[in-house]
């Protein structure tokens, strides 16, 4: 037997009982833990008895001190001393009061009667005027009696703040904790002021003046809890607050004795700490909710003081800025508040701070007489601060997640909600007034004195700061940004209505941007935020007079300022010639690769500083405001507000702004600076492309060196997530957003690849398996195209994509010869949208211009299926845009501007109904009373001899146009024509078109580039480029006699007759798009060998048989003529029979 598997045998014997040692580990722990928790259970049941007797002999000893006191109050009729008051009132009163009610958190009706008993003696101690008597006396006695006369109204303090939270209408007997609230605040009052106490003389003044410091030094402590008490206090009043007028006067003029004592204070030793007062005034005070509607008028001129908000300024700004937004943010956790729910508190605070720096309506507050510009620079600063902290949180969080919750949040708390986010738009009022902006340029570049930080002040030293015109930007700038979180609605309208039209500020804000981003004169970002910012104020801008006078303008200022720009009022740029297109007098050379580039800007929004940043965000959201009402005669005549020179400048510095965001990203914090430069860019190209400024090389600038490969590009832009866009650094961003930036030709390629990669996951679902499989079959009589299509078609929705294959009927009834193998189902598609856009249709008209381009009738909501015959169209064209088959006709403006998802402006009337655009000009710039032209607020239509009227606005027929609503009745005149008439029709089409194009494939081209996609652009034939492009079958060459013939004669033919001949061949008049290389297939020239007789040729005759075409195969069935005039008839012939197959 082996050794080794030997059992083996414990000779001490075995045991059920016996665990291992792991075991036996974990037992002995366990029992260790238990121990210790039993000790632990032990030690806190002892804890908790100690403090439960404590408690039990506490409040015996409380309530049988509260019985004595009572007892001794109701038998004691003497004269009461200041020590007895001390001694015998207030000590045991304070301590059963502390016990029984401020640590239960609880007033009982017998507590209340005490409280009224020890109040009204105490009033009456203070009141007296012998020394003996009075309670003050003791603050400036012996040693033994201030230290409990500090201690005791210390807890006269902590009692009173007690009484304010609890001062809330879910008191059963509010009145009478009210009634002792006041009681106590009055006594506070005159504790707090010592010029009030009937028992000082000048020589114990000064210890007077000390004790009471010392009791407001206690007060704007945190261990007080008054700040905190008072907060509370407030929020719970409403709007009818007379019967707590006394109290909220007497607990505001409380919490405001720390800010005047410090004023007063001639000694800096002596001088109470404020900045603790000044931290819990700004961190609780300032973020009530709606501050200035729950206070008093009274009480708001008060808040008002600059020496309650120049130490608050101070404060923040040079010591305790962090701290005190760290403390807000406390504050607002420990009330349960989410800036994603709730305005942040430090929202709260800029509108509350505003709201108190403004005196009146028209004014700030009074500024010191010693420095008066300090104030506008503490102003801007701490407004800038608390706003860059406000939108970092609110930024943090998404602003769109913001607009979600505001919008919810007043569905789920109702009207009172809706109430809060109209007050706090309503305490931003000022800054979206004229004068605000007047009065921070006036105080702009000038010196001031402004305290340094502690450590400096110490020493003596002063530090000097200047109000640049970078900090009004950023100012503005900031709020901005905060009305797009704030009021999501309407948004930053209220800021920009005022920037827009201010005049002069927007000229000195390119000005100061100019000087910036275009270094020529050897400045840089560094130098211009401080000298040239200044200069260009001082020098380029309007006198701040003339500022001033528009501080008492209404509603009229709009047309004022616009008449202003029209030309009404005479000014320095009113009669500028108009320059050439070519930036020649900007002395640079237009053919050097860098001229449109900005360099200071390649770096996208992360590449400038913020300042920089904060000017960009201004300008670009200020002056796209403008573009929407600044109509062509102001822009391109009278060049207002700038020079084309300097439009040049400006869209060159956007379109490299933009693009190099796009593509290499940007942060939250550059969101809106983004969305304000898009926009504008948008508005000047939009502009550009209706009647160009700009030469096509400065849109394609920023990208000539970094533009990826078309298939590259195209498969970006389809995988990029929308909510992407901007921040995530992407060429498909900027195929997106900028696809100017790409030539013209390139754009096409990417579209067709669009269209490719969409065919090919159409065939990987299976939708298209083989060739023919799938396809949809229908019969069309020529005389009937539109009918019969609408019935076969209408209903498939975008199936169409599928391949069709048509079937003709001829006017005689008879299926016309011949297969289509794609050249009839082109054929058919051309036929159709000829015949139903030509104007006897009834569904599209014709413009009055030049041009005739198309627009939808506003007859053809009267046509039986007029909307789901347009919206049939709409899915016709996106089939020939899917198929890259050109059609014959092309689309207004305005019409394609829909489409493509854009608003249409006034002046793009001018290319629909030119007699109306001069009218709607006419009535603007009108000089004498618009009363005399009888106009008022409709339209008149006709229809069938009917005519109907139809109302702008509600009661127009009512309401006559006067020079004070002109502009009004203009953009309503134009909106209607533009918008409201054409939108049922445009919105049709678009859905029919977006059936089978995708909307992001068509916002790749502006209006004409869609119609050149649509319709080939040029209304003749590159001969030269068709022949270099051209096959030859059958025995033909290049050489031979027939095809020399054949090219001459097709250089002879009239534009006209060439696309006809190109239709007779390819069932389309219009060469494709890039060239005939791009055509499929490849136009082919075939050889049909037709023998004459000799003494037919000998007598000068030729071959009498016609040309045909194969349309589906783009190929030339062509005889061998021997001369060109038998050749020249015989396809004249040919082209005009409206025969194909049927000429074989």
């Amino acid at each position: 037997m082996d050794l080794n598997r030997k059992h083996k045998v414990s000779l001490r014997g075995a045991s059920n009982g016996e665990i291992s040692r792991d075991a036996l580990l974990a037992k002995v722990s366990q029992e260790r833990e238990l121990r210790s928790y039993a000790r632990r259970a032990n030690s806190a049941a002892l804890y908790i008895q100690r403090v439960w007797r404590s408690y039990v002999v506490r409040k015996k000893a409380a309530i049988e001190i509260q019985e004595e006191w009572e007892s001794l109050l109701s038998c004691h009729s003497d004269t009461l001393t200041k020590s007895w008051v001390s001694s015998r009132a207030l000590r045991p009163f304070l301590f059963f009061i502390r016990s029984l009610s401020v640590q239960h958190q609880k007033i009982q009706s017998r507590d209340i009667h005490c409280m009224q008993t020890c109040f009204k003696i105490l009033l009456e101690s203070i009141s007296s005027n012998d020394q003996r008597y009075n309670f003050c006396s003791l603050a400036v006695g012996t040693l033994e009696e201030s230290k409990p006369w500090a201690f005791q109204t210390r807890r006269l303090v902590s009692l009173c703040s007690f009484l304010l939270m609890e001062c809330n209408y879910s008191q059963e007997r509010i009145k009478d904790v009210l009634g002792v609230t006041a009681l106590l605040l009055r006594i506070l009052i005159v504790l707090t002021d010592p010029k009030s106490w009937k028992i000082t003389t000048k020589d114990d003044f000064e210890d007077a003046e000390t004790a009471a410091k010392m009791i407001i030094q206690f007060i704007g402590s945190c261990e007080s809890g008054y700040y905190t008490a008072v907060r509370r206090y407030i929020k719970t009043l409403t709007g009818n607050t007379d019967e707590r007028l006394l109290i909220t006067t007497s607990a505001v003029t409380l919490a405001l004795r720390p800010f005047h004592v410090s004023q007063l204070a001639n000694v800096d030793d002596n001088r109470p700490d404020t900045n603790l007062a000044v931290e819990e005034y700004v961190s609780l005070i300032l973020t009530i909710p709606r501050l200035v509607c729950c206070l008093p008028s009274a009480l708001i001129r008060a808040l008002k003081h600059k020496t309650i908000l120049m130490p608050c300024f101070q404060t923040i700004l040079q010591i305790l800025r962090e701290k005190i937004l760290t403390r807000i943010s406390e504050t607002e956790h420990s009330e349960k508040q989410s800036c994603t729910m709730e305005i942040p508190s430090v929202g709260w605070a800029i509108g509350n701070i505003i709201s108190l720096a403004t005196v009146s309506e028209t004014d700030f507050v009074d500024a010191p007489e010693s420095i008066p510009e300090m104030f506008y620079v503490l102003y801007v600063h701490v407004i800038v601060a608390l706003a860059e902290s406000l939108l970092s949180r609110v930024e943090n969080v998404r602003i769109q997640d913001v607009h979600l919750d505001f919008e919810a949040s007043s569905d789920d708390t109702g009207k009172g909600d809706h109430s809060v986010k109209i007050s706090i738009v309503e305490l931003l009022r000022p800054v979206c007034q004229q004068w605000h902006l007047a009065k921070l340029l006036a105080g702009s570049g000038k010196e001031t004195r402004v305290l340094a930080d502690r450590a400096k002040s110490t020493s003596s030293k002063k530090g000097s700061e200047t109000l640049e015109f970078f900090d009004i930007a950023r100012f503005y700038s900031c709020m901005l940004r905060i009305f797009c979180v704030l009021n999501p609605v309407v948004g930053p309208l209220p800021v920009l209505n005022m920037l827009s039209f201010c005049p002069g500020y927007i000229f000195s804000l390119w000005s100061s941007l100019e000087s910036v981003l275009f270094p020529e004169n050897g400045y840089t970002a560094d130098d211009a935020s401080h000298g040239s910012v200044k200069t260009s104020w001082n020098t380029r801008s309007p006198s701040v007079k003339k500022l001033k006078h528009l501080k008492n303008d209404g509603v009229s200022k709009w047309v004022s300022v616009l008449n202003k720009f029209s030309g009404k009022s005479p000014g320095p740029r009113e009669h500028v010639d108009c320059t050439s297109d070519q930036p020649g007098s900007s002395q640079v050379d237009e053919s050097s690769n860098d001229v449109w580039d900005v360099e200071t800007l390649r770096g996208g929004p992360a590449g400038v500083s913020k300042d920089v940043s904060c000017l960009l965000h201004l300008f670009c959201a200020t002056y796209g405001h403008l573009l929407v009402v600044l109509d062509d005669i102001q822009f391109y005549e009278k060049q207002v507000p700038f020079m084309i020179e300097k439009q040049r400048r400006i869209a060159s510095m956007l379109n490299t702004l933009v693009y190099n965001g796009l593509l290499r990203g940007t942060g939250p914090e550059n969101r809106q600076l983004m969305d304000s430069a898009i926009r504008c860019l948008h508005l000047l190209y939009e502009r550009d492309c209706r009647h160009p400024f700009c030469p096509s090389a400065l849109w394609l600038s920023p990208g000539r060196t970094s533009r990826p490969p078309i298939a590259f590009a195209a498969r970006t832009h389809e995988v990029l997530p929308t909510s992407d866009v901007l921040t995530s650094p992407s060429m498909g961003s900027v195929i997106t957003i900028t696809p100017h930036v790409f030539p013209f030709e390139e754009r096409v390629h990417v579209f067709r690849e669009f269209i490719s990669m969409d065919k090919a996951s159409r065939k990987m679902a299976g939708e298209v398996d083989a060739p023919g499989a799938r396809s949809i079959e229908i019969v069309v009589r020529r005389g009937h195209v539109v009918e019969d299509g609408f019935q076969q078609l209408n209903s498939i929705g975008n199936r169409l994509k599928s391949s069709i294959h048509v079937s003709f009927v001829n006017e005689s009834g008879l299926p016309e010869a011949g297969l289509d193998y794609g050249g009839l189902s082109k054929e058919f598609l051309t036929d159709i949208t000829k015949a139903a856009f030509a104007t006897e249709y009834g569904l599209f008209s014709q413009t009055t211009t030049a041009e005739r381009l198309l627009v939808p009738s506003p007859s053809a909501r009267h046509l039986e299926n007029g909307i789901q015959m347009i919206e049939f169209l709409g899915r016709i064209v996106g089939k020939a845009l899917y198929e890259g088959i050109l059609l014959e006709y092309s689309f207004s403006h305005v019409f394609i501007q829909k489409l493509l998802g854009r608003y249409s402006f006034i002046d793009e009337l001018s290319g629909l109904d030119p007699e109306l655009y001069r009218n709607l000009m006419y009535v603007k710039h009108y000089d004498g009373d618009l009363k005399e032209l009888c106009l008022d607020f409709t339209v008149t239509e006709e229809f069938c001899g009917k005519m109907s009227i139809i109302e702008l606005k509600p009661g127009g027929k009512d309401i006559s146009v006067t020079n004070e609503n002109k502009m009004q009745y203009i953009h309503a005149m134009a909106d209607y024509k533009l918008n409201r008439q054409i939108v049922p029709f445009s919105n049709a089409f678009y859905r029919g078109l977006t059936d089978l194009i995708s909307p992001a494939w068509l916002k790749l081209f502006n209006a004409h580039e869609f119609n050149q996609l649509l319709s080939g652009g040029n209304h003749d034939i590159d001969v030269d480029d068709l022949r270099r492009h051209t096959k030859y079958t059958g025995g033909y060459t290049e050489s031979s006699r027939t095809i020399k013939i054949f090219w001459e004669v097709m250089k002879g033919f009239e534009p006209s007759e060439r696309c006809m001949l190109l239709k007779f061949v390819t069932s389309c008049s219009r060469a494709p798009l890039l060239g005939f290389k791009y055509l499929q297939p490849t136009f082919i020239i075939h050889k049909v060998s037709c023998d004459t007789s000799l003494w037919a040729a000998i007598g000068g005759q030729d071959v009498e048989r016609l040309p045909s075409a194969s349309t589906c195969y783009n190929t030339l069935k062509l005889p061998t003529y021997k001369r060109a005039s038998t050749m020249k008839e015989k396809l004249l012939y040919a082209i005009t029979s409206n025969a194909g197959f049927e000429l074989s």
